[in-house]
């Protein structure tokens, strides 16, 4: 079978590749692993994130994406070719159409080294398309329709809100403001109560175990292990939830700031609609525990998170694919 059309999410955390009709056939972090004597790529994805934090002087393991743009252009170029004959295998007769997913905010210079990158790493067209609107084709929003839709897109590196209608974006808003931002802040948090420090991978794992965007009665606890700074022994911690939702507040305070700027600059007629039809939730840090509920609460309008949140993105690449005529509008 030979692959004619690829869509890509790159993402600040996580790269997700959908061939159309296979669905989606690559979810692997991005990450690259790179030689410092040689300046060669020696890792990429799941190979790669194993090595951070792990990596002695001569190899470095790092992100080339950077609040959801290109930071590292070579490396993403990299990342890219590899995704991409991952996806079409080693025989190619094709070259394939490919479409990668983006802020809202990004530049016109940005949206050009990603279609170079793109073309470069083996592509025979490349389309740019902003994240929120592929995140509102993949969670089911009919956006071609003469009604407004809102979406909340949070990934690793950004939140990308945006009101939609007529297959285009009304007003939007992004924040460099997402899952990453958010480890970060229960990194900084542990160390300064309990003087231990921990890496991002761990920081990760007590969000997705333990944490929620509000209060919560009954609070889990995660033991915590890492290395003591006054000793520099390895030390064990327990952690509960509502300590969690302390240490990320202001990260959520920036999230809800971010959804009610786009309330405030949607027209009168789309507002009504919003109200009548709630706020879509999506991306992977979307799935925080009450975060729905957080959003209610602070904005007065309904808010749900879309099936399999994490993917809305990536699946609206392989929708807008398989229908190219029918959101040519959408593509500009």
């Amino acid at each position: 079978m030979f692959i004619k059309k690829i869509g890509i999410d790159l993402g600040t955390a996580n790269t997700l590749v959908y061939v159309p009709p296979r669905g989606i056939i690559i979810n692997e972090p991005t990450v690259v692993a790179v030689s410092v004597e040689e300046n060669r790529v020696l890792a990429v994805g799941n190979e790669a994130r194993e090595m951070l934090g792990r990596t002695p002087e001569t190899i470095v393991a790092s992100r080339p994406m950077r609040d959801g743009v290109i930071a590292d252009y070579r490396i993403t170029e990299a990342l890219l070719r590899y995704f991409i004959n991952r996806a079409t295998g080693r025989i190619k007769i094709f070259r394939p159409e490919v479409m990668v997913a983006v802020p809202a905010g990004i530049t016109s210079t940005e949206k050009r080294a990603v279609v170079d990158a793109t073309m470069k790493a083996g592509a025979r067209a490349a389309y740019v398309v902003k994240e929120p609107i592929l995140a509102a084709i993949g969670a089911g929003i009919p956006i071609n329709e003469p009604v407004g839709h809102m979406i909340i897109d949070i990934g690793g590196g950004t939140t990308e809100v945006a009101v939609v209608s007529l297959g285009g974006i009304v007003s939007c808003a992004s924040a460099k403001v997402g899952g990453n931002k958010i480890d970060q802040a229960v990194s900084d948090y542990i160390k300064k109560r309990y003087n231990l420090a921990i890496g991002e991978r761990t920081a990760e794992e007590i969000k997705i175990k333990i944490g929620s965007a509000l209060p919560v009665d009954e609070e889990s606890i995660f033991e915590v292990r890492g290395r003591d700074l006054i000793t520099g022994l390895p030390h064990i911690v327990e952690v509960k939830t509502n300590e969690i939702c302390t240490a990320i507040s202001e990260q959520l305070r920036q999230i809800i700031q971010t959804i009610k700027t786009v309330l405030h600059d949607t027209p009168p007629e789309l507002s009504a609609d919003v109200m009548d039809g709630g706020m879509v939730l999506s991306g992977g840090s979307g799935q925080l525990r009450n975060l729905d509920k957080l959003i209610t609460e602070s904005t007065g309008v309904g808010c749900s998170l879309a099936n399999d949140s994490m993917f809305c993105v990536v699946r609206g690449t392989g929708m807008a694919l398989e229908h190219l005529e029918v959101y040519k509008r959408s593509l500009r």
